[in-house]
């Protein structure tokens, strides 16, 4: 990396406030990482200088809660039920990852965020079955070099059956804390991924909320998903005096409006997984809902052994579906639609600085201001998807896709240039992720790719 780098000319949404968009405008990168100036007509003397004319600059996405340590089994649970994907991957494949495997997972779940312009993510890392486990996992993110917080959530003794269990978190969560995250303002920061009380007992929830205050870590929580979301989750973390704004609601799905208002009302954030929420029944994807209660949502891509991994289609399903919700009722009554109510500016809020304020890290990311630190992706202009460029909020919300993706800085660092990952082998990736797949796959007797198993639920 130059000392300092000057993209010139771009058309940069700043996600700032929704909707800003500077027209011919160049963003100055400092050398310690950060973003010096925007402007037009910028001087920066021994600036490495990137033509964008043309082409858009913005934030890099930010997911809030991905099982990036599945991306090794990628689309085996494409045609999978939320019970499909508890027997078959959850408490079946999962079991037969090494450490070595989860390492892979990660590196390769991590390098395709990167790769699609997702710049923070967060990683909901369930399947920690050893310490070696743990510290592969967080070596993973590392390697990589992107901005990510590591969200410690046990593993398969954790998840089993009977639900809600009574095996507290592990642990070894204090020695991670400890060894890898004495501070938070590395790349890669800790929070606490909890089962909360869908699928804890009550005790053992307290026990697990305990742990995250002890080590000053922020929470993220499963809630409202499927059948188990209407077990009045929220109700009870309020009566066990567990809310707070240091909280990530993950789906909400099946909450009830008044547990939303409790979110609300304790300053709590979500996620919103559109793609997955729809197809493993946890309900409609509740972006609408949570904006009517006073909560701005966020993305999360979930779990990438069913759906794919960039934000540009989770976007697109997601302002899809809550259209199609809000119109619905207005076609019932036989009433003319007269203006949408979601737009793209709004989404985009919700895929870049909401997203980096629900993962504790609107301070540092998620914008495009001076002083922040440089998370920033060039989409290419060579699309036809792009051409002319009337609305280039609506073109990154509906035209944009990966493959456009040409340039990716992270706190300063360009770890894509000119459409390619920077110092990354892929054919030595390709070779460790099959191998990593066919030990997992070959160990599980009844499991098989292709896309034609379905796990035994007998």
């Amino acid at each position: 990396m130059a000392a300092r780098t000057l993209l010139r000319g771009g058309t940069v949404l700043t996600s700032r406030s929704p909707g800003e968009v500077l027209e011919d405008t160049d963003v100055l990168i400092g050398a310690d990482g950060t973003i010096e100036a925007i402007g037009r007509g910028l001087e920066a003397d021994g600036a490495e200088v990137l033509d964008v004319t043309g082409r858009i600059v913005m934030p890099g996405f930010v997911d809030t809660h991905r099982h990036t340590w599945q991306s090794v089994v990628r689309n085996i649970a494409s045609d999978w039920s939320l019970t499909e994907y508890f027997a078959g991957l959850h408490t079946g494949l999962s079991q037969y990852f090494r450490a070595e495997d989860t390492y892979t997972g990660n590196y390769l779940g991590a390098l395709e965020a990167l790769d699609s312009g997702i710049t923070t993510l967060v990683d909901w890392s369930h399947n920690l079955f050893s310490p070696e486990h743990a510290d592969a996992a967080v070596q993973a993110l590392r390697d990589t070099r992107m901005r990510a917080v590591f969200a410690h959530g046990g593993g398969a003794p954790q998840w089993s059956a009977p639900l809600p269990s009574a095996v507290p978190h592990p642990d070894d969560a204090r020695r991670v804390r400890e060894e890898h995250f004495s501070g938070d303002d590395g790349l890669v920061t800790m929070a606490l991924a909890l089962r909360g009380p869908q699928f804890a007992t009550r005790e053992v929830n307290r026990q697990d909320y305990a742990l995250a205050d002890e080590l000053d870590l922020r929470v993220t929580v499963h809630v409202g998903d499927g059948s188990w979301g209407k077990s009045g989750p929220v109700r009870i973390l309020q009566e066990d005096g567990l809310l707070s704004d240091r909280v990530t609601y993950v789906h909400c799905c099946t909450l009830a409006d008044d547990e939303l208002k409790l979110i609300a009302d304790s300053g709590g954030t979500a996620s919103v997984a559109p793609d997955v929420e729809m197809q493993m029944g946890h309900g409609f994807p509740a972006t609408g809902r949570l904006l009517r209660a006073g909560i701005r949502p966020t993305f999360s891509i979930d779990v990438c052994s069913s759906n794919g991994g960039d934000m540009f289609g989770t976007m697109r399903t997601a302002i899809g579906m809550q259209r199609a919700l809000d119109n619905a009722p207005h076609l019932e009554a036989d009433e003319a639609i007269d203006r949408i109510g979601l737009t793209c500016a709004e989404v985009l809020q919700f895929a870049t600085i909401d997203g980096a304020r629900a993962a504790g890290l609107d301070h540092v990311t998620g914008s495009l201001e001076v002083g922040k630190a440089a998370d920033v992706v060039v989409l290419e202009h060579r699309s036809l998807g792009f051409l002319p460029m009337n609305n280039p909020l609506g073109a990154v919300v509906y035209n944009a896709h990966p493959g456009l993706v040409r340039d990716v800085f992270v706190a300063g660092e360009r770890v894509k240039a000119d459409g390619e990952l920077v110092g990354v082998d892929l054919d030595a990736l390709r070779e460790r992720v099959n191998a990593s797949r066919d030990h997992i796959v070959g160990a599980m007797p009844e499991a098989e790719i292709g896309g034609g198993w379905h796990p035994d639920l007998g």
